[in-house]
């Protein structure tokens, strides 16, 4: 991507997220109440990820899961089903655990489009990630991973189609990707747990 359409890309997250966390108070309010009431713990699971250039950085999301949830991918949890909150099952086929992430957008750390952020222990996708120069880009909400199979799909292919995306990287594309995820969304598609 080059610098006029990276100006554009932040001009338009920063835009994006600072109108939809204004639009959308009422919904983290009402979010926030049903965390808090449906399982003891904090509202909000802050996770440590990896960003751009391989820094860590906090990444908040509505918590889903109970606070004994080991700390890994979520795949990689035997019967995640288990540690979902009463509300977590609804958050997460919603993607509503996902809102808070505007913030991240807002502040920075992270973008609209762009790979999902890895754990801070999944050394084996920021590794390949490295490799190929994926590091570079911002960490997103949402990705071309996301749109093409999401918690569904191994890593092998999941970094090939964030190498896909950091080549064919434009404003166009993320509108693209944007519209997807939305529809990807209403479908609940993709996601495992």
């Amino acid at each position: 991507m080059n610098g006029n359409n990276w100006m554009l890309k932040r001009f338009f997250d920063i835009l994006i997220s600072g109108a939809l966390l204004f639009i959308l108070s009422p919904l983290f309010f009402l979010c926030a109440i049903l965390v808090r009431l449906s399982s003891t713990g904090p509202v909000f699971h802050v996770s440590k990820r990896v960003g751009m250039w391989n820094k860590f950085f906090l990444m908040p999301k509505f918590r889903s899961m109970h606070v004994s949830a080991p700390q890994v991918a979520s795949h990689l949890i035997q019967d995640p089903d288990t540690h979902l909150t009463p509300v977590g099952r609804f958050l997460r086929r919603t993607s509503l655990d996902e809102l808070p992430q505007l913030w991240s957008v807002l502040v920075g750390d992270m973008s609209l489009v762009g790979p999902r952020p890895a754990l801070f222990n999944q050394d084996d996708l920021v590794f390949e990630r490295t490799k190929l120069g994926i590091h570079s880009l911002r960490p997103g909400i949402t990705g071309w991973a996301q749109v093409n199979g999401r918690d569904e799909i191994p890593l092998e292919r999941k970094v090939d189609l964030d190498h896909q995306y950091l080549r064919s990287s434009t404003f166009l594309f993320d509108l693209k990707i944007l519209l997807l995820t939305l529809w990807k969304i209403s479908q609940s598609e993709g996601v495992s747990h």
